[in-house]
């Protein structure tokens, strides 16, 4: 159910981005266990668009930024939280992107304001199975 919105900062090949989403979108399977066809990305490069503190909180930025916005339900732990940072900075950094260059951001939704198609909260009635011990 995460809707992730991944902002580039300057212009990568078609298959960079594509894999730069398959990286992200794994990260979420491996850390917060999604399920694997639970796939919703907006992927785009802004270039001088995205405007960024190259050194905030210590952090040595370059124009090689990859923003991630997942928008997910509520019901995780700080945990599964730090383990989703760790493991989409992981995932990129075998692309060759730097650790100080993801930035990741979550928006937690409660479930009833999902609507996946036909007009239905599907999620408002019940947990998905994958969710089903959370809160």
């Amino acid at each position: 159910m995460p809707l992730v919105t991944l902002t580039l900062k300057r212009e990568r090949p078609g298959s960079e981005r594509r894999a730069i989403a398959d990286a992200v979108h794994a990260a979420l399977v491996e850390s917060i266990g999604i399920p694997p066809d639970d796939r919703f990305q907006v992927v785009s490069h802004h270039f001088d668009d995205v405007i960024y503190d190259p050194g905030y909180l210590g952090i040595a930025r370059s124009d090689d930024l990859v923003m991630v916005q997942v928008h997910l339900s509520t019901g995780r732990s700080v945990a599964q939280k730090k383990a989703l940072f760790a493991a989409i900075a992981n995932n990129l950094g075998e692309f060759g992107i730097r650790p100080e260059d993801v930035f990741v951001t979550l928006v937690e939704i409660a479930r009833e304001n999902w609507s996946f198609g036909h007009g239905i909260a599907q999620y408002a009635d019940a947990a998905p199975s994958h969710l089903a011990g959370t809160a």
